[in-house]
């Protein structure tokens, strides 16, 4: 009999390709009684191969191989570097655990490695801790990585010797001298020098396999996943290959097989695996324990204190709901009934310190400055989160349902997600573990791993294969939001219920090319190995964990080598079940944004000193109006495209409106929202599907929306309790047979007893029901997130300036979004004064009620230490006179010249002098004057001694700004655009939109999907180039002030038209404007191109010149100015315009047709020669 003690999964991240399923499953078939799991200074995978194991019938048992400081001498080497006696590198031992004790303490080493002691990227665990941390831990001695073993391979017996024995003092009857055969050339030597040193010292020896990858033929696989982390080539010759072939999970008669000479060290597998009998408890919940504070002198039970502060909560919750107390007391009851009825839920399951925790934090956030949102998810459906302030909704009012969020008759975990200002976040986690203690509280991992196009670029690196061969290979996986796709074969036949996304099936190319190209074939089978394999390590976005005492008495921490911040070292489903509970800390954009608006309202607006966006009325008109119009740019959960056409069509006029239409807008009941805006407008008969569910589905005008209506059509129609009508919508939502049959049912009875509903009505009923619960939204949710919306419609319609102000604060790094409100801005009024050093700030600041000053943090190229430095020059001496002057007194270490050239460039110098060009090439000769005179600032003291009275003025003079030419219009902007990130003072379609407009008619605000050719004008924006399967394939953006849209052209007509088809340039373009279904936009497909000249020749009628009895010299000018031929498939093709005289006289007009000898190609330069020629009178080209 052989145990595996010994084992690499895929967590170990370095190296080890070894799923923990298929692991496990070989172990149960080899019919092995137990394994172990030994990554490299982690137990990421502990929780996982635990559940494995016993699921499987295989014992579990848990451990990990460790670097060592202090034990012993020759040092091991790290992975990535060669074995050798001589490495001056750390040893690794492997530690097993024997109980619950062991667990601990190799939590807490290694939390302790990875927080206090990382070298070369790694934990290493100190002798001192393992002389105090080693109950419940068997330690094996590491083979040829372990100081023993590098001892013995050096030829040191007595330092092996006292290296054992010292280890063999501390981990007394605990330690084992391992021995390996892995077909590497140290194994055998060593195994002939421990066997007897064992024997010599009375130590027990045990055998293990240093098993990295499951089968022999996997071996390619792992040693590409050891290149990928070493960033080396698979077939460099002379790359260390430090694992060989027999390292894969072998089977216990092929271990016993190969250790048959050694019978002890077979059997003691078997004795460790014995000994080490740890017991996990799974899916019981562990709660901090809450500080509760004394209520008028009194510490109060749990219990008591939290029913004491939400009846106190209510209290103050309804004098805001209701003021007149009149109203407040008819209403009374029936919220204290809810709360008595929530309480006790809550109670009864034992969650009040969930409730009082979350409260607690919140509370603080809302008190220190730090917003919180109004609820997210199920939670906002409770009335004890209201009255606790978790919460700002009333969910009585909006019909939220308890029961949705905790069933009382399924007992589950409560789950608030609790949204917060995004720069706020860090300061309410800051709170928590001063609170609960750092040792408390930590933030979750989470495991990267490697998609099918990562794994193709990964693996075609390390097979040294080109760049664009890989990728583009990797560009023929289909890359659909929200679809994962895998690179493995698909299934023949196709197995039933197989949900899985097969690259090779879904793209033909891929599979053809798999067929006819060895490299290909290669490449994918390589990574199909890798594809799904842990790669990283990262940080949950907001799960942060609470323990009740240390975090190490549950699971182990990880820190990134260079962070401050440890995690669990156990995923977000992993902690749950060892029983830490996680409070999801999110950043919310939008309520950054609110803040940063309510501190501008509070700040400019007499009388809004005490501003709270909790106190504006849900009923303004004007904030419907903008939602009905579709003018909801910028507006939380309603600003894309496809939202505002349904705000058009929908025309919102309630809270509850919106709350639908944010549930509606999604797959599936996205087919509704016809349905319901005609219904809502009358132009269809609204239906309910029997007459007692009508007042509950009135809101939403019959069509089941949320789920919780589907809960309660069951309670009302079926006698359901809610509790058991959220186990109905749940085993709807699983689609099992078996169970929707007992439901079916269930309904029926109940249907016929409570409102005599026959079988067949009740059966279509059910039908309806379980349609809707496939995709019907959390009414709890959208209800929240709907008032958040309506609180940015409100701002936007009341405090415009502040809005903008605010929304561009945020996202001042998105040029993209910058340029969107821009362009938005202009629409509701909104000017822009321009960036200015002397006037700015780093925010966009509201300086009135129709105009923002441009934020100086949105130039790229400064950074807020940057401004922050000039505004306090600033503030300390005064307006800047001059860029000298600008140079001398700002802190060069922050203000650099590449920061002063953006700035020139963005116009924050125009204030003090409008010429760019030349205040830009001065700024080297202002830094030197700034240098000269900080020297001479220095040296003042000496020379003053000797001043005669000679002011020395000549070197403080400022010298003249560099002399160079103006920039003009297009100049400008074309400077402007890198430090802005758009056109900002102007825009360069400005120049010739008068004259475009006449032939080029659509705006691209305007351009809709069309069968038909269109003609659009604009400028040529972001243009790049994309290797397609069919060749190269050019993308460029077109952008006229108005808008922009995306637009390709292919490889031919991109040659024949380089000249204009680059960045800055305008141009007219003839194709097809189709819908991108991958961006959900417009798409423009090139046909044909023209630049400005060209476009005249295609589309002018003629140059009308006016005479009245003026010599035009019409031959000299059509000289200067010839038509261009071109030779073209049709023959040879002559571009110009044709010349029309006309003479005018009281009464009398006559048009003069020269013949085609009059051609001119109409440039810029043709046109001004035609003007100048002919002033005072006009030279125009006709286009109609």
């Amino acid at each position: 009999m052989f145990v595996h003690l010994r084992l690499h999964s895929e967590f170990s991240v370095v190296d080890g390709t070894l799923r923990i399923d298929d692991a496990v499953k070989a172990a149960a078939k080899d019919g092995q009684p137990a394994m172990a799991i030994t990554d490299l200074s982690n137990m990421f995978g502990a929780v996982k191969f635990y559940k494995e194991a016993r699921g499987s019938g295989v014992k579990p048992v848990l451990g990990a191989e460790v670097f060592v400081q202090g034990l012993g001498g020759a040092p091991a080497p790290l992975p990535g570097q060669p074995v050798s006696p001589s490495a001056q590198a750390l040893p690794r031992v492997l530690l097993l655990v024997q109980n619950r004790q062991g667990y601990l303490n190799l939590s807490e080493l290694l939390a302790r490695g990875w927080t206090r002691n990382v070298q070369r990227e790694q934990a290493v665990l100190t002798w001192d801790w393992l002389q105090e941390l080693n109950e419940g831990l068997i330690m094996l001695s590491g083979a040829a990585a372990g100081p023993v073993g590098q001892a013995l391979l050096a030829g040191d017996e007595g330092r092996a010797a006292d290296v054992a024995l010292q280890a063999a003092g501390v981990f007394v009857h605990r330690f084992f001298l391992e021995v390996q055969r892995a077909g590497r050339p140290d194994d055998e030597p060593l195994v002939r020098a421990t066997v007897p040193l064992a024997a010599r010292l009375g130590l027990p020896v045990v055998a293990t396999h240093p098993a990295q990858f499951l089968a022999e033929d996997d071996y390619e696989a792992h040693e590409a996943r050891v290149c990928i982390a070493e960033g080396e080539i698979l077939g460099n010759t002379r790359r260390v290959r430090r694992f060989t072939r027999e390292q894969y999970l072998k089977s216990s008669v092929q271990m016993q097989a190969l250790f048959a000479d050694i019978p002890t060290a077979l059997r003691n597998t078997v004795e460790v695996a014995r000994r080490c009998n740890l017991t996990l408890v799974l899916g019981k919940p562990q709660l901090p324990d809450f500080p509760i504070p004394p209520v008028n002198g009194e510490v109060m039970s749990v219990p008591d204190y939290f029913r004491h502060v939400s009846h106190e909560g209510l209290k103050a919750r309804l004098i805001h709901l209701y003021p007149k107390e009149s109203e407040r007391e008819a209403q009374r009851q029936r919220y204290v009934d809810r709360l008595e009825f929530e309480l006790n839920t809550i109670l009864k399951m034992g969650f009040p310190g969930y409730f009082l925790i979350v409260s607690d934090f919140i509370k603080w956030a809302k008190e220190n400055g730090c917003p919180v949102g109004p609820g997210r998810g199920s939670g906002a459906g409770s009335l004890v989160a209201y009255a606790l302030l978790i919460t700002d909704l009333d969910p009585l009012q909006y019909n939220l349902l308890f029961e949705r969020f905790l069933n009382p008759e399924r007992v589950s975990m409560p789950d608030f997600d609790i949204d917060f200002c995004q720069g706020n976040r860090d300061r309410v986690i800051d709170y928590v573990k001063d609170k609960y203690g750092k040792n408390a509280v930590s933030q979750i991992a989470t495991f990267g791993t490697m998609a099918a196009r990562a794994a193709i670029r990964d693996v075609g690196r390390v097979l040294d294969f080109s760049y664009g061969f890989c990728d583009g290979i990797s560009k023929l996986i289909p890359n659909k939001p929200g679809m994962s796709v895998t690179l493995q074969y698909p299934p023949h036949p196709p197995k039933d219920g197989d949900k899985n996304n097969y690259a090779i099936a879904m793209e033909p190319e891929l599979a053809r090319r798999i067929e006819q190209e060895e490299d290909v074939k290669t490449l994918i089978e390589l990574a199909q190995k890798l594809e799904g394999m842990t790669r990283n390590i990262g940080m949950h976005a907001g799960g942060v964990l609470i323990a009740p005492g240390k975090l190490t008495d549950f699971c182990p921490l990880y820190q990134q080598p260079g962070s401050e911040s440890a995690v669990s070292q156990y995923d977000k489903d992993d902690v749950e079940a060892i029983g830490l509970v996680k409070f999801d800390f999110l950043g919310l954009a939008t309520l950054t944004i609110l803040e940063i608006a309510r501190e501008f309202i509070m700040k400019r607006h007499k009388g809004q000193e005490n501003f709270a966006f909790e106190n504006i009325a849900l009923d303004d008109r004007a904030t419907y109006k903008l939602f009905a119009d579709g003018r909801t740019e910028a507006v939380f959960q309603f600003e894309s495209r496809g939202m505002q056409g349904m705000l058009r069509d929908a025309k919102p006029t309630r809270l509850e409106d919106l709350i639908a239409l944010n549930a509606l807008y999604r797959p599936g009941p996205m087919d509704l929202i016809p349905s319901f805006v005609a219904r809502k407008h009358g132009r269809e008969t609204v239906e309910y599907p029997h007459p007692a569910v009508a007042e509950m589905l009135s809101e939403t005008y019959g069509i089941m929306v949320y789920q919780e209506q589907v809960m309660q059509t069951a309670q009302i129609l079926g006698g359901y309790s809610l509790g058991g009508a959220d186990l109905l919508r749940r085993a709807m939502g699983k689609k099992k047979a078996e169970e929707m049959a007992e439901h079916r049912e269930k309904f029926r009875a109940g249907a016929l007893a409570t409102h005599g509903i026959p079988q067949e009505k009740a059966d279509e009923v059910f039908d309806l029901m379980e349609k809707f619960a496939g995709y019907g939204f959390n009414k709890s949710h959208a209800a929240a997130y709907s008032l958040l919306a309506y609180h940015t419609g409100w701002l936007k319609v009341h405090y415009t300036a502040e809005f903008y102000a605010a929304n561009m604060t945020v996202e001042m790094d998105n040029t993209d979004k910058l340029k969107v409100l821009h362009a938005d801005a202009a629409t509701f009024g909104i000017s822009f004064e321009p960036p200015d050093v002397n006037r700015g700030s780093y925010r966009f600041e509201p300086i009135s009620n129709t105009c923002v000053r441009y934020g100086l943090g949105a130039i790229k190229g400064t950074g807020e230490q940057a401004i922050e430095t000039i505004v306090a020059a600033r503030q300390d001496g005064g307006p800047f006179k001059s860029l000298f002057d600008f140079c001398c007194r700002v802190d060069k270490g922050r203000v650099n010249k590449r920061t002063v050239e953006a700035l020139i460039r963005a116009g924050a110098f125009d204030s003090i002098n409008l010429h760019r060009a030349s205040l830009l090439a001065s700024v080297e000769l202002a830094f030197d004057f700034a240098a000269s005179q900080a020297a001479n600032a220095n040296q003042g003291g000496l020379f003053d001694m000797f001043d005669d009275g000679d002011s020395h003025g000549s070197s403080t003079q400022e010298p003249q700004l560099v002399d160079c030419a103006p920039w003009g219009v297009k100049e400008r902007l074309i400077q402007e655009k890198p430090a802005i990130g758009f056109y900002l003072s102007g825009h360069l379609f400005d120049e010739v939109e008068a004259e475009v407009r006449r032939f080029a008619r659509t705006r691209l605000s305007e351009v809709a999907d069309s069968r038909e050719p269109q003609l659009l004008a604009g400028i040529v924006n972001e243009l790049r180039i994309i290797n397609g399967q069919r060749g190269k394939l050019i993308l460029f953006k077109l952008d006229d002030k108005s808008g922009s849209i995306e637009a390709s052209v292919d490889e031919a007509t991109y040659n024949d038209h380089r000249d204009c088809l680059k960045d800055d340039e305008m141009v007219l373009l003839q194709g097809l404007v189709q819908n991108d279904r991958f961006s959900g936009g417009l798409r423009f497909k090139t046909q044909q191109v023209w630049d400005l000249p060209g476009a005249r020749c295609r589309f002018a009628k003629y140059l009308r010149v006016g005479v009245n009895g003026r010599d035009v010299p019409v031959s000299t000018l059509v000289q200067a100015h010839p038509p261009r031929r071109e030779e073209t498939e049709h023959g040879e093709q002559v571009r110009g315009v044709r010349v029309r005289l006309q003479l005018q006289r009281p009464g009398v007009r006559c048009d003069i047709q020269l013949d085609d000898r009059s051609l001119f190609f109409p440039s810029d330069a043709a046109l001004a020669s035609w003007t100048a020629q002919t002033s005072p009178l006009k030279a125009e080209l006709v286009y109609d």
